[in-house]
């Protein structure tokens, strides 16, 4: 017996606040956080719209983490496999190619015959 479930009901989640997930609110939080932060300490040095503008550039990076999914993985996920692909395990890709029908042809068994049969046939030819 076979049950047919819709693929949509594994990408569900839980609303937790203001129809967010936990993961999406945290995120929401710290880019308002930082939206905030950065006009209290930019407010004296710029104009009212540079300042709209520097908040706003601040706070979309931590705003957009909370909603990236990038092959089925959350933003840290894929951050922390990116490190570990660059920076923790890296590794040198080098081609080499290998012939198991040579390898197996030129063992040292073959090579001893070879050598006795060009011994044998250059006997011949003289």
């Amino acid at each position: 017996m076979e049950v047919k479930i819709n693929r949509e009901i594994r990408e569900y989640t839980e609303s937790m606040f203001f129809g967010l997930s936990m993961r999406q609110f945290v995120f929401s939080v710290m880019a308002c956080g930082m939206a905030v932060g950065l006009y209290f300490l930019l407010r004296p040095y710029f104009g009212m719209e540079t300042l709209s503008w520097a908040c706003i550039l601040a706070a979309a990076p931590f705003g957009a983490l909370g909603f990236i999914k990038y092959h089925g993985m959350s933003a840290e996920q894929f951050l922390w496999a990116w490190i570990k692909d660059r920076f923790l395990m890296p590794k040198i890709l080098i081609f080499d190619a290998d012939n198991l029908y040579y390898r197996m042809l030129t063992t040292p068994a073959n090579k001893k015959r070879d050598k006795k049969r060009k011994k044998d046939q250059g006997a011949k030819n003289d």
